[in-house]
């Protein structure tokens, strides 16, 4: 360089010819000299430059970062880095900066040649998206030097981070057609043959999908010097193609015909049922029209047809389909409208029924055996038979009198709900089965229902059974044990004869039912859990929180939603039912051929009051079918001794007969008192004298759990 020239002129000169956007900056990141290719980048003027600083250029940068950077580049003496520079006007760009540091005249600055990478940046991610979106992955191998570049889907397809994993020698391995492959890969290196094939990948996971597979050689003067491929994963496509191939053959081996219409009456398509049942070729029946196969059909009726199809979705027709031979047969035909490439088409499913109609006349020969049978057989409980396709409510309850089914529309109610639930009665009434239906019915009957039977448990032994234990807690817990609420977590538990948890573990039970949580034995954290509760019992716990055998506040938290299930003898309508499948049940278990219940044992359970409810009625039926024979259940040594039932009843005395009378109307009435619904208004009572006559019989709310 000529000494003679300042270096003010000499950076004028050279710096402005330099193909690059340049700028200098001082330790305080004051912006002291910039070319005008970075000038017009930005939007400034020369002025403007003077009051400039890296802190306008790049808003990201703080007083503390520029400080680093400034320690890094002075340390190192050079440093390249990408960034974000914003123009006057307020826009982004990407920029890929090579700084410099440097010393003028004992003044140390920073030069830093910038480059604009917007536009590359954009097509690169650009292209990187595309290939995500469609699930292809590209690779390029260089046939000189062995060396290969693998795109990130690729890597992501083929579940690797290896790209030494996509030479020919070691891809190949990976496909169910390797030797298929490695052919299709050696004509490419060899011949400079392309190829594009579907080939199934085997993943590291085990999982087969389907590929894509494409590769075109780079050939340059008659040298094949480069492969570039992509992997397509196209296994969502191939499986539905192979589905609609399944589809395809399973409508072409149906007997039923399948035809393909336009509105013009041009036959589309036909299944190959068509070709076996009429008898014409498959050269014929692509070039038939509707009235090719049918000439009763014409133009007008044929568009009036279409129409309605249109109109309705579908329309059901019985018509004669004639045969190449001029046979013909009757069919029932089923005509869908379809749209497809935004064509509406006619689809029309078509079954001979000739069998069908051969057989009418057999078939009315056997319902006339079948009703004379009946006859014979003594059925003339009618009614019995049209409730035997039964009325089943909820979990299988088997119900058809209107006094259960206000226990049901309960079940109902609370099912949808989280409340906790308490369900009394007495022994033998199902209360089981109510549990079962509001689990069922509820948004966790995906997850368990844990059943425990307070009643059998051993007292030291409920806290465990409950809330499990740890290794060690106690003598004899040689194991982890995991308690009934952790396998409820998420579920039900039901908590049957709930009145026989100790009273000491009450307190713990509140305990879940308030907050959600207790300690297991030997733990030394608090196990939180969510479970609903639905306890049952046959005792009066009123009266044990008066005698001080379980806690006022466990019964009022358990109390939330109560529903008494009433007695079998209040339900009497229900014991026909009942009776007949417990018959149907055990005659398949003990290999009995009954069917029905006579009329007299029908008769006999009805007038029967069942102490012992559905569980002495199941039992009573079981036994019958051990006892008996035939095909109708008559009565027999089986049935309950009425006599002594009747002669028990006939000598109470008034106030007992009335007292009886006033519980069988309450449980009726789910004991509802008031109300049109009410108790005292099927007695023909007011409010007042009915509760009167109530206290004075020592009638008290759900009486039944005392009886």
């Amino acid at each position: 360089m000529d000494n003679n020239i300042p270096f003010e002129i000499f950076r004028e000169k050279f710096f402005e010819n330099l193909p690059y956007k340049i700028m200098w900056m001082d330790e305080l990141g004051k912006i002291i000299y910039a070319n005008t290719k970075f000038l017009k980048r930005l939007g400034y003027t020369r002025n403007e430059l003077k009051k400039l600083t890296i802190f306008d250029i790049n808003p990201s940068t703080t007083t503390e970062t520029w400080k680093d950077h400034w320690d890094k580049v002075s340390y190192e003496r050079f440093h390249s880095f990408k960034a974000v520079h914003q123009t006057k006007k307020g826009n982004y760009y990407d920029v890929e900066v090579s700084a410099h540091f440097f010393s003028n005249n004992g003044k140390k600055i920073i030069a830093a040649i910038v480059n604009d990478i917007s536009e590359s940046s954009f097509y690169k991610n650009l292209l990187n998206h595309a290939e995500r979106m469609n699930h292809i992955g590209g690779w390029k191998l260089n046939l000189q030097d062995g060396s290969i570049i693998v795109t990130q889907e690729s890597f992501k397809i083929f579940e690797t981070d290896n790209p030494q994993e996509f030479l020919p020698s070691v891809v190949i391995h990976r496909f169910e057609e390797s030797e298929h492959l490695k052919a299709l890969m050696s004509k490419a290196m060899r011949n400079g043959a392309d190829y594009d094939e579907i080939l199934t990948l085997k993943r590291k996971s085990g999982e087969l999908r389907y590929l894509r597979c494409v590769t075109e050689p780079v050939i340059k003067k008659d040298k094949i010097y480069r492969l570039i491929g992509t992997y397509q994963d196209v296994t969502e496509e191939v499986e539905k193609k192979n589905r609609l191939q399944f589809f395809k053959e399973i409508i072409d081996n149906a007997e039923d015909l399948f035809y393909l219409y336009n509105r013009e009456g041009k036959l589309l398509h036909y299944s190959e049922s068509v070709v076996k049942a009429l008898g014409f070729s498959k050269s014929e029946l692509d070039s038939f029209w509707i009235y090719d196969l049918d000439s009763r059909i014409t133009k007008e009726w044929w568009y009036s047809h279409f129409d309605e199809i249109k109109e309705k979705g579908a329309v059901h027709l019985e018509w004669m389909i004639s045969r190449k031979d001029g046979t013909a047969f009757p069919a029932d035909i089923i005509a869908n409208h379809l749209v497809y490439n935004g064509e509406d088409i006619n689809c029309a499913v078509i079954r001979d029924v000739s069998r069908l109609k051969e057989n009418e006349q057999q078939l009315k020969v056997a319902l006339d055996e079948l009703s004379e049978l009946k006859d014979e057989l003594e059925i003339d409980n009618q009614y019995l038979r049209e409730e035997i396709s039964s009325k089943i409510n909820l979990n299988n309850i088997i119900c058809r009198s209107k006094a259960y089914k206000v226990v049901l529309d309960q079940v109902t109610q609370v099912a949808v709900t989280d409340s906790t639930v308490l369900i009394t009665g007495e022994s033998g009434t199902g209360k089981e089965l109510l549990a079962s239906a509001v689990h069922l019915n509820s948004l966790r009957s995906d997850r368990p229902l844990i059943k425990v039977n307070c009643a059998t448990l051993p007292k030291e032994l409920f806290e465990s059974e409950l809330f499990g234990h740890k290794k060690g807690s106690f003598t004899g817990a040689i194991n982890d044990k995991v308690g009934k609420f952790s396998l409820a977590d998420g579920g039900t538990i039901f908590l049957d004869e709930i009145g026989e948890v100790p009273i000491d573990l009450q307190a713990k039970l509140l305990r879940v039912l308030q907050e959600g949580e207790f300690d297991q034995l030997g733990a030394t954290s608090t196990t939180k859990i969510d479970v609903r509760i639905i306890a049952a019992t046959n005792r009066n716990l009123k009266e044990m929180v008066k005698d001080g055998n379980f806690r006022e506040d466990l019964y009022y938290r358990l109390n939330v939603f109560p529903i008494h299930n009433i007695p079998l003898r209040a339900r009497k309508d229900d014991i026909p039912l009942l009776a007949q499948f417990f018959l149907e049940k055990y005659s398949a278990k003990a290999g009995k051929s009954f069917k029905r219940l006579s009329k007299q044992t029908t008769e006999r359970l009805m007038d029967y009051n069942f102490p012992g409810n559905i569980r002495e009625l199941e039992n009573l039926i079981e036994r019958a079918v051990i006892i008996e024979n035939g095909t109708t259940l008559k009565p027999g040594s089986w049935m309950p001794n009425q006599n002594i039932a009747l002669a028990s009843d006939a000598f109470k005395t008034l106030d007992e007969t009335q007292r009886d009378h006033i519980i069988k109307v309450l449980d009726f009435t789910n004991w509802r008192v008031s109300g049109p619904k009410g108790a005292a208004t099927i007695l023909g009572m007011k409010d007042k004298t009915l509760f009167a006559r109530m206290k004075k019989l020592g009638i008290e709310k759900q009486i039944g759990l005392k009886r």
